[in-house]
């Protein structure tokens, strides 16, 4: 059962959320712009996605966590203190890695003919209830580096997908119906007030590659019939526009009124164009699905994610976090690929989507693990996610578009 949390717990620590799930920001440290991109594995056999979409699922199907096996956590740099037993991984990440996996995991074609995959759910959905449970799963706002609006985010997409697509575990049905509400209002509440939209790490600035699955969520559960605050959703539009600069790219974090191109907003090295894939894909995507999209912009993000792939790659499976020159950190990579199949399926071009789905496909062929996942990490722990996250990309022409907002700015409560 689901609790709702009294006044006090509304403020007991920041909340923020994609990607992926991100690690924590440290110091930049210097890298040498001529550093090589490490050498993709060699494949032995051809690259069908169909195939390799069925044996990501079997990968995730084998990594399962905690004692009822329902868990699949993603890992990062950042480990936090909750409680007395010293750094632990957040329980947003907790949460957040576990979605992301249940999504894949229903999304796969085969669902409803595999009883390993649909008992995998089941704990995992088990195991997001009980996690909502978790005082550093309450709402937040307080000003501090936080994850667990990353769980709400992903917990809230997955309650409200596996509601339409009538896949909520039998033993779950009342408690999710219950929960998916109680997430949105989380998201409602931590939403930056003068800023628009979300972010992990402070209450200054949105963060776009946050705030564009944030919006998602809240499109999925518009649609699904839930009341979602259209000044939620507009602000946090408005604050993904205000990022972008004149380049096209789009920059780290972005806070009230100033624009991402102006020189005192610049974050460091965060606004260059060789960093910005994974945020210009979720940023124009969303925006497209919001009635604010713009084909150029779009087909623009998806060569400039081509074009500079290779910045991506220098730092898949590499130490650190935002790097000079352009600001990549590893936990970009899976992540700007998600984006990109999402992106790629908004083209209305035709021949142009085709091509890209090919390159992509192509892409994800030279960076698969010999085993048949993906980890864009050093910790073995996230290759669960970077094997979801694959698998829900590789599905993404089959699967229907996501939820638009079907309101536009102008919708009153």
């Amino acid at each position: 059962m689901i609790r709702t949390p009294s006044p006090a717990c509304v403020v007991l620590l920041v909340s923020s959320a994609v990607g992926v799930l991100c690690g924590q920001e440290s110091a930049p440290t210097k890298q040498q712009s001529d550093e090589k991109a490490p050498a993709p594995s060699a494949r032995k056999s051809p690259f069908i996605p169909a195939q390799a979409v069925q044996r990501g699922c079997n990968i995730l199907l084998t990594m399962s966590a905690g004692d009822s096996k329902g868990e699949w956590p993603y890992e990062g740099v950042y480990h936090a203190v909750e409680g007395k037993g010293g750094a632990v991984i957040p329980i947003g990440y907790r949460v957040g890695g576990t979605a992301i996996v249940c999504d894949a995991l229903i999304t796969a074609p085969g669902y409803a003919e595999s009883k390993a995959r649909q008992d995998a759910v089941a704990r995992g959905v088990g195991f997001i209830l009980s996690a909502c449970q978790h005082p550093y799963m309450q709402p937040s706002t307080e000003d501090k580096y936080d994850v667990r609006g990353w769980g709400h985010i992903y917990a809230l997409h997955l309650f409200v997908k596996l509601a339409q697509r009538d896949l909520v575990p039998r033993a779950h049905t009342d408690d999710v119906k219950k929960a998916t509400p109680w997430l949105l209002a989380a998201l409602h509440t931590q939403a930056l007030p003068t800023v628009g939209g979300w972010n992990y790490a402070n209450r200054r600035g949105a963060a776009p590659f946050m705030t564009g699955p944030g919006l998602q969520a809240l499109f999925a559960a518009a649609e699904a019939g839930h009341k979602v605050d259209p000044d939620v959703v507009t602000q946090a539009l408005d604050a993904l526009e205000r990022a972008r600069a004149q380049s096209g790219s789009i920059a780290y974090s972005v806070p009230p009124q100033a624009r991402a191109d102006t020189p005192e907003e610049k974050l460091r090295f965060m606004d260059k164009l060789e960093g910005s894939m994974g945020r210009m894909l979720v940023t124009e995507a969303t925006l497209d699905l919001a009635g604010r999209g713009d084909q150029a912009r779009l087909q623009a993000a998806v060569d400039a994610f081509f074009t500079h792939w290779n910045e991506l790659e220098k730092r898949r499976k590499q130490g650190g976090t935002h790097l000079q020159p352009f600001g990549v950190a590893p936990y970009y990579f899976v992540y700007a690929h998600a984006y990109a199949a999402q992106a790629i399926e908004r083209l209305r071009d035709t021949m142009a989507r085709d091509e890209a789905r090919a390159k992509l496909s192509e892409l994800f062929a030279n960076v698969e693990e010999d085993d048949g996942g993906w980890n864009d990490r050093i910790f073995e722990r996230s290759r669960a996610f970077g094997t979801a996250m694959v698998v829900l990309a590789l599905t993404a022409p089959q699967e229907p578009a996501p939820a638009a907002w079907p309101m536009n700015d102008q919708a009153k409560k």
